[in-house]
């Protein structure tokens, strides 16, 4: 009952929210045009008051240009005509202020709307336009809650009070059945015959809502009567109890033409009600099925004919309601289920395909015609999966997919369809295989047959190809997980032959395609070659073992790589690449893959030889394939890559791993002579040699990154002798040789190839000298490792120093200046900042000043000195100021640190820091920096260069600081006096001597 209110409710509250909206709307156009008009009065109102005399005077008499203006004498003009100007603009001040008022106003008048003006008195004329659209909305307001709602209301209550009636009888028990059904045929036919009067008498009443209340309240009432007398009583047969039903929805319907179509509205949702209002014990399923389905068809083919959709619509949407409650309260019994089923299809078919307009359903009968099948395939389901039902889904499958071919909005309701007969497939419990069989080739001819046929008469669209592909692929997928096993001898024959005889559904497709030459319409052709692509394959790879997969996929590609071999198009070449790429996954994904991936390096574990061969050779002519009729350069590059690689994991298989890189080195030679413009080939072979030399490499780089941080680099983190015959001789001659021979290659590579034979000679180069020390051990390091890292540095300098003085090239000072800052940054940062011999235990050599100290300082020294010439050389001007300042610098700093340090070795011996400094030899240092800041100061005195005088200061002045916070403080008597008067005096005579410098400076001509 609260159903039944709720519905009348929320039809109300829609009509009225209509209503009131519409209302709204026209207020605020109201509220606009009066704003309009004010805004022409007020600028009426502007204009009149800008041209009166008052306000004209004012405003010229308060102008200050004219109140301060100097009076003019008068001179009688002669005539009117020679005082006025030509363009009629008065000549007086105030004449002008005036035209000019009047002017505007008239341009202010012509722009403005003319107002309508009432000639009636202002406030009549006033009252009467804001009154009347407060007596409009009152009308309307009045209308709804005053003639219209109380009217339907009242047809609604009659015909809840006919309902009542009854369930007031049967829950008091005051009549028998047979009387209760009496007076419900008596009381409905009784309002029908008012509705009748009511339309008679027209004339009278004036108001057709009056017959459409009582005619939906009477075929309410009759509605509830033969549901009542056929099934809570049985007082009459189903027969005769259909047939009332059937007369009462065909009444429904004529009277909804005769008396509008709020008649019909009230009578088929009252019908549609009526089995939730009237409480009955029991419910007779095929019965009510029929009984829903005729008020479901009379609605909405009442809709559909008065050009009311949404009453189709709405009748649809009950009747798949209907269907859902009738499930969820239990059905059983085969009659039941055939019911329901019917029902349903009805629902889901005949409606759906006869309530169309302008060429098919619309989009909500595609939308109920889903529904219904989702319910049928429920419906199967929990009627055990029994032929009955599976029968009437298909009957709805078939009635779907056969009127798709007139209406062709219906062939989305035929895929899914499809989809839930998949589904059904799949959780079907405990299926009998021969009647799995005829219901998997009934969904297989529905499904996938019929788009087959749309396809030879060309008519299909993509959703019947998408529909015919995915049928035939899932259905192989359902099939083979329901009865397959992998390597069951007696099974998998059988299962490849389903498998592959569902891919011939796709590819017979894919040939109309080929036959019409529409093999460009890339969506049609992926949708049909991908599947029948992946069905071969699978009905291959069901026969033979698993080894075999990747030679399965290359004949499963064969046909697709033959068709882009004739003709081109996006899809074919895709699809012969996806040949390939599965053949490539085919071979990764098999279990023997690792062993045979460890064969293409170090390390190999046993393998079966042929075996592994023909998987990679399998995999290799594929790619090669694609080489060879590839028609876009980048697919012809990738596919020359991936072929040479493979062929080199085939050889892999067969040959030993010693001679590998060769083999690599050889082919990137060999196919660059052959072919030089197929950059790929080549260049894989080329990737794979210097992948076989990256492992001696990374672990070269990984000892020195380590010693960029402090860790020494010993001889055992280098590239071996046999490494480098084996690993890095094959890609450095490979290297050589293309660059040797050029051709093909662009400055780029060869700028690239050379840079990298540079890099590999270096590493050559740092490994047969680090092997040549041998040091393996932190022992060996501190005896010999200034001795290796000063040697190096020299070597680096030596080179710098005969490329500056012997090659012509244009580049020849670049390359210098990069050898000679390479031999500067390796002595600061290692000698000077990581392992020096001031902090760290090294060996400098047992004699002072003939040690690894004087070689390796005054190498650095004579470096920036080269750097400096270098620098001149390679951009043809002098070294700016800053790098200049920065050299001179860096060598004052280079040339004290190698006094102080042969001053250590003097006490401590080859080890700098065998002992600590004791008095005498803190005075010797402070001394030793008096002494080189005289030298530093005769130098940049003689050089006349400010930075070599300043840094003789800065050294003094660091000497001075020492000796009286450290020297003076260990010393006594005789020995500070002695100490302080040699400062002393080294500081006078450095004074005077910077002095007459300066002076002499400042006296020369400028």
């Amino acid at each position: 009952m609260t159903f039944f209110f709720v519905l009348v409710l929320a039809c109300a509250v829609t009509f009225v929210w209509i209503r009131a909206d519409r209302l709204e709307r026209q207020l605020a156009i109201l509220d606009e045009r009066l704003d309009a008009l004010a805004h022409a009065n007020e600028q009426l109102l502007a204009g009149s008051v800008a041209v009166s005399p008052t306000s004209a005077g004012s405003g010229v008499a308060d102008t200050p240009s004219d109140l301060e203006a100097p009076p003019q004498p008068f001179q009688e003009p002669e005539s009117v005509e020679a005082t006025e100007p030509a363009d009629n603009t008065p000549a007086d001040p105030l004449a002008k202020v005036a035209q000019n008022a009047r002017d505007e106003f008239q341009t202010q008048a012509t722009l403005a709307p003319e107002p309508q003006i009432d000639q009636r008195e202002p406030s009549t004329s006033g009252l009467e336009e804001v009154d009347e659209p407060s007596r409009s909305l009152s009308f309307d307001f009045e209308d709804i809650f005053g003639r219209r709602l109380p009217i339907w209301g009242g047809g609604f209550a009659l015909a809840i009070a006919g309902i009542f009636l009854v369930r007031f009888s049967i829950e008091a028990g005051l009549l028998t059945p047979t009387v209760r059904v009496a007076l419900s045929f008596v009381f409905g036919l009784g309002l029908l015959g008012g509705a009748e009067a009511a339309f008679r008498f027209e004339e009278r009443l004036r108001d057709p809502r009056v017959r459409q209340s009582l005619s939906g309240a009477g075929l309410a009432t009759l509605y509830g009567a033969f549901y009542l007398a056929g099934t809570a009583y049985g007082l009459i047969g189903a027969g005769a109890a259909f047939v009332g039903l059937a007369t009462v929805t065909t009444g429904a319907i004529a009277l909804s033409f005769r008396f509008g179509l709020p008649s019909a509205v009230i009578g088929l949702v009252g019908g549609f009600a009526a089995p939730l209002l009237v409480n009955s014990e029991s419910a007779n399923v095929p019965l009510l099925s029929f009984y829903l389905a005729l008020v479901t068809g009379g609605l909405a083919w009442t809709g559909q004919a008065q050009g009311f959709r949404w009453m189709s619509y709405a009748a649809l949407a009950a009747g798949l309601v209907w269907g859902a409650l009738m499930m969820l309260a239990g059905v059983e019994g085969t009659s039941d289920f055939a019911a329901l089923g019917l029902y349903l299809v009805v629902l889901g078919t005949v409606l759906p395909a006869f309530l169309h307009a302008r060429g098919g359903p619309s989009l909500p009968h595609l939308i109920g015609g889903a529904v219904a099948t989702l319910q049928m395939a429920v419906l199967v389901s929990e009627a055990g999966f029994d032929p009955l039902t599976w029968g009437l889904y298909l009957l709805i499958s078939a009635a779907l997919t056969v009127l798709g071919s007139r209406y062709e909005a219906l062939r989305l309701g035929a895929a899914v369809a499809s989809g839930l007969g998949l589904w059904l497939l799949v959780v079907w419990p405990n299926a009998e295989p021969s009647f799995y069989a005829a219901i998997a080739v009934a969904q297989i001819v529905i499904f996938a047959g019929v788009p087959l046929v749309y396809q030879a008469l060309g008519r299909a669209k993509q959703l019947d190809l998408a529909q015919l592909s995915a049928v035939s692929v899932i259905m192989a997928c359902i099939t083979y997980a329901r009865f397959g096993n992998w390597g069951d001898i007696e099974s998998e024959p059988l299962l490849a032959f389903i498998v592959g005889t569902l891919a011939l559904l796709p590819a017979a497709a894919f040939a109309f395609v080929w036959k019409r030459s529409e093999e460009g319409e890339t969506r049609t052709s992926l949708t049909l070659l991908a599947p029948a692509y992946g069905l071969i394959f699978a009905s291959l790879i069901i026969l033979a073992p698993a080894w075999l997969a990747p030679a399965m996929a290359l004949l499963a590609g064969l046909p697709v790589v033959a068709l882009y071999w004739k003709r081109e198009g996006l899809a074919l070449s895709f699809m012969a690449w996806t040949s390939a790429a599965v053949s490539l996954l085919a071979l990764a994904f098999t279990p023997a893959f690792p062993a045979e991936l460890s064969q293409l390096g170090e390390g190999a574990e046993l393998v079966d030889t042929l075996r592994a061969s023909l998987r990679w050779a399998s995999v290799a002519l594929a790619f090669l394939s694609m080489a060879v009729i590839g028609r876009s350069q980048l697919s012809r590059r990738i596919a020359d890559a991936a072929s040479v690689a493979l062929f080199y994991g085939v050889i892999a298989q067969i040959v030993p791993s010693q001679p590998l890189a060769w083999i690599a080195a050889l082919a990137a030679i060999g196919l660059h002579v052959w072919k030089p413009q197929r950059f790929a080939a080549w260049g894989s072979a080329l990737a794979i040699a210097v992948l076989w030399a990256a492992a001696p490499f990374s672990v070269w780089a990984l000892a020195g990154l380590l010693a960029l941080v402090g860790e020494p680099f010993l001889a055992s983190s280098v590239v071996s002798l046999l490494d480098l015959a084996l690993r890095v001789a094959p890609v450095a001659s490979a290297m050589a040789a293309l660059t040797w021979s050029g051709r093909g290659l662009l400055s780029e590579v060869k700028v690239a190839l050379s840079l990298a034979l540079g890099l590999i000679a270096l590493v050559m180069t740092h490994s047969l000298y680090k092997q040549a020390f041998d040091i393996n051990s932190m022992l060996a390091f501190a005896q010999d490792g200034m001795a290796e890292r000063t040697i190096w540095q020299a070597a680096l300098a030596l080179v710098a120093y005969g490329v500056s003085q012997s090659w012509r090239g244009p580049e020849r000072p670049w390359i210098a200046l990069g050898l000679i800052a390479a031999s500067c940054v390796h002595f600061v940062w290692f000698t000077l900042f990581w392992h020096n011999p001031l902090f760290v235990e090294q060996h400098v050599g047992p004699t002072p000043i003939a040690n690894w100290l004087t070689l390796g300082y005054s190498l650095a020294v004579a470096s920036l000195w080269l750097g400096c010439r270098l620098w001149q050389e390679a951009f043809d001007q002098a070294p700016p100021r800053a790098v200049a300042q920065g050299c001179d610098v860096a060598s004052m700093t280079l040339i004290t640190l190698l006094a102080y340090s042969l001053l250590r070795q003097v006490f401590a011996g080859s080890v700098l820091i065998a002992r600590p400094i004791d008095q005498t030899e803190s005075l010797l240092i402070s001394l030793l920096g008096i002494v080189l800041a005289l030298a530093f100061l005769a130098w940049g005195s003689w050089k006349a260069n400010r930075s070599w005088r300043i840094g003789s200061l800065v050294l003094m002045l660091a000497a001075v600081v020492k000796v009286f916070l450290i020297d003076a403080a260990g010393l006594g008597g005789l020995l500070r006096i002695a100490s302080f008067m040699a400062l002393g005096f080294s500081l006078i005579g450095i004074g005077w001597f910077y002095s007459k410098q300066l002076t002499r400076q400042n006296s020369l001509p400028s």
